[in-house]
C-alpha cells in the first residue's frame, strides 16, 4: 500500500490521478456498489494510474466500507496509491478533535487529499468564516495529516473564480496548505466555466508568483474540461485528475482516456506505463460496463466510432495510406479502424470493407460496380448496412456467386394475434418452410409476432440444422422511417420499417438487417439474414 508510483518513465514527476470512484460517482445514475468499487479500482490499477481517489471515509458508509477492505487485502494495487478524500477540520474545532480527520486516518490511505475552499466569497458565505480561519484549517489539517505519515494534496474548490474576484486570498489558501507540507496544490475549475486560453494563463501565473507543484482538476461544462486540462500541462501543471469516461456531476469531468491519449500521443509524456496504453479501449469499455452505461461510441479514441470512416472521399484516402485519414494507428490504443457502408460509399469504401470481411473486390470491377449500385439504391429504400456487417457480407457474397443456398427455403408464414379473455395477449406463428429435401410446418407462441415467428422457425428447423440452438437473439431494435415511400409525408402506421437483428452463438456476433413496410415481415428479412449468416459460416458436415 505505500508503494510510491514510480512505474511509469517519468516516475513520480507527472501525477495521473483518478477519481471515478469519488467525482465520478456523482453521475445521475450511476451507483456503486461496493463490490463494483472494488472492481473498478482493480481495472484503474491494472491500466497503470498512479493514484486512485476511493472515495470519502466517514462520509458515505459505502467508502467507509471500500477501504476497510482494501486494506484488509482485497485488492492488491500493483502501480497505484490509494487516496482517501476529505475536507479540512471544521472552524473552531481542533483538527486532533474533528472525526472527519480522524476517519481519513482510520483509512489507512497512504495518501488525503483535501478540500478547501479557496474563493474568499465561499470562505465567508458558505463557511461563514473569515480567510485567517481558513488558512489555518488548512495548515493545520494538512500538518497533522503529514506528522502522521500521510502524503497530502489539496484540491483549492473555485479556484479559478476565486483568482479572478480575490487572487491575494486564493494564493494564501495554496500557501498555507505548502506550509502545512502539502505535495501538490490542485487549482479546480468546480463550476466547469473556464476556457482554455484563461486557464492556462491562470495556472502560468500561479507558477509563476508560486513555484508551487500545482496540479489541475476540471468540470466540463463548456465541453472544454480534456482541452483545459491538456491547456492546464502545456501551461505547467504536472498533476492531472480525471474520471474515466469523463463520469461526474452535471455535465461531468475531464476524460481520463481522452486526456492520457492527448498527454502521450501529441504531448510525447509516457503517463502510463508502456504496455498500458493499448489497454485503454478495453478497460474504458470494461468501465463503462460495471457504471451500467452504454460505451459512447463517439468517444476519443476508445469509442467504437473514433476510426470509424464512412465518406467515399475518406475510404479513398485510406485505401491509398490509412494515416491519410486516422490522427494516429488505432492500435496505439487498442481499438480498430472500421469502414461503414452507407449511400455515401464509393468504390474504395466497399473495396476497404470487403477486405475486413476477408472478401477481395479488387479483381472483380464489375462485381464492385454492380454493388455500389445494389447499396446505394437499397438504401434510398430504407435499408442501412452501416451496423449490419453480416447482411453486407451475404450480399457481396451472393453478388460473386460465393453464397451457398439458404439451409431452407420458405413455403409460407402466418402470424396472428389472440387477445384472451383474461386480458392475455399472445401471438401465434405458424411457417411452412422446406429443409433437408422435407416440408416441415410449424407453429410457436410467443410475447410478440417476432417473437412468435422466430420460435416456429426454430422449431421447424432444429431436427435440420444441429447448430442451431447454439443461435441466440442478443438484441432487435425497430425504426421507423418515414420519407422512404411515395412521399416524404408518409410516416407513422404507414411507414417503412427497419429492424436490426443481433446475434450470437456464444463465441461471435453478428448483425444483421430488414426493411419493409409491414415490420413482421422486416423482422423475418433480418432472421433469416442471421441464419445464413450462421450456416455461411458452418462447414457443410455441421449443417
Amino acid at each position: 500500500m505505500l508503494r510510491s508510483p514510480h512505474v511509469t518513465p517519468l516516475g513520480d514527476s507527472f501525477h495521473v490521478y483518478d477519481t471515478t470512484l469519488r467525482d465520478g460517482a456523482q453521475r445521475e445514475g450511476i451507483s456503486y456498489s461496493v463490490t463494483d468499487k472494488l472492481a473498478v479500482a482493480r481495472l484503474l490499477d491494472s491500466l497503470g494510474v498512479g493514484f486512485i481517489e476511493g472515495g470519502w471515509p466517514g462520509a458515505l458508509p459505502k467508502d467507509t466500507e471500500f477501504f476497510a477492505r482494501v486494506a484488509a487485502g482485497e485488492v492488491a494495487l500493483k502501480h497505484a496509491q490509494l487516496v482517501a478524500f476529505g475536507s479540512t477540520r471544521r472552524a473552531g474545532v481542533k483538527v486532533t478533535e474533528d472525526p472527519q480527520v480522524k476517519a481519513l486516518l482510520d483509512s489507512q490511505a497512504p495518501v488525503v487529499t483535501l478540500v478547501a475552499k479557496s474563493d474568499r466569497r465561499h470562505v465567508e458565505r458558505a463557511l461563514r468564516t473569515d480567510v485567517a480561519e481558513n488558512c489555518a484549517m488548512v495548515r493545520d489539517t494538512v500538518r497533522h495529516l503529514v506528522e502522521e505519515g500521510r502524503r497530502v494534496f489539496l484540491d483549492a474548490e473555485h479556484f479559478f473564480d476565486g483568482y479572478a474576484f480575490d487572487p491575494d486570498t486564493s494564493l494564501r489558501v495554496l500557501e498555507s496548505a505548502v506550509e502545512g507540507g502539502a505535495d501538490v496544490v490542485v487549482l479546480c475549475d468546480t463550476n466547469g466555466g473556464q476556457l482554455p486560453l484563461g486557464l492556462s494563463e491562470t495556472v502560468a501565473d500561479v507558477i509563476a508568483r508560486t513555484g508551487f507543484r500545482v496540479g489541475i482538476h476540471c468540470q466540463d461544462d463548456t465541453s472544454c474540461a480534456v482541452a483545459n486540462t491538456i491547456a492546464a500541462v502545456q501551461a505547467g501543471a504536472t498533476h492531472v485528475q480525471c474520471t474515466a469516461n469523463g463520469y461526474g456531476e452535471r455535465a461531468g469531468n475531464a476524460d481520463l482516456f481522452a486526456v492520457v491519449g492527448n498527454l502521450v500521443t501529441k504531448l510525447g509524456l509516457q503517463v502510463l506505463p508502456h504496455e498500458s496504453l493499448a489497454e485503454l479501449t478495453r478497460v474504458s469499455h470494461a468501465l463503462a460496463e460495471i457504471a451500467n452505461i452504454a460505451p459512447d461510441t463517439h468517444q476519443a479514441y476508445v469509442g467504437s466510432s473514433a476510426f470509424a470512416h464512412k465518406a467515399g472521399l475518406h475510404a479513398s484516402a485510406i485505401k491509398v495510406d490509412p494515416e491519410l485519414y486516422n490522427h494516429i494507428d488505432p492500435d496505439t490504443v487498442g481499438n480498430d479502424m472500421r469502414v461503414l457502408v452507407t449511400e455515401m460509399a464509393g468504390r474504395a469504401s466497399l473495396e476497404l470493407k470487403g477486405r475486413e470481411l476477408g472478401i477481395d473486390l479488387t479483381r472483380r470491377p464489375e462485381a464492385l460496380t454492380n454493388v455500389v449500385r445494389k447499396v446505394k439504391e437499397l438504401e434510398a429504400g430504407g435499408w442501412s448496412f452501416e451496423a449490419a456487417d453480416a447482411s453486407l457480407e451475404l450480399l457481396l457474397k451472393a453478388e460473386l456467386s460465393e453464397l451457398d443456398e439458404l439451409p431452407f427455403r420458405l413455403e409460407s408464414y402466418r402470424v396472428v394475434l389472440d387477445h384472451r379473455p383474461d386480458g392475455a395477449v399472445v401471438s401465434e406463428a405458424t411457417v411452412k418452410v422446406h429443409a433437408s429435401g422435407e416440408r416441415v410446418i410449424a407453429t410457436a407462441e410467443g410475447n410478440g409476432p417476432v417473437h412468435a415467428l422466430d420460435a416456429a422457425l426454430r422449431k421447424a428447423l432444429l431436427p435440420h440444422l444441429s447448430w442451431l440452438d447454439a443461435v441466440k437473439l442478443n438484441d432487435y431494435k425497430v425504426r421507423i422511417l418515414a420519407g422512404t415511400r411515395s412521399t416524404s409525408a408518409e410516416h407513422g402506421t404507414d411507414a417503412v420499417t427497419r429492424v436490426l437483428v443481433e446475434s450470437t452463438d456464444g463465441e461471435q456476433e453478428w448483425t444483421t438487417v430488414g426493411v419493409h413496410g409491414n415490420i413482421v415481415e422486416a423482422s423475418w428479412l433480418a432472421l433469416c439474414d442471421a441464419l445464413a449468416h450462421k450456416a455461411m459460416r458452418v462447414s457443410p458436415s455441421r449443417a
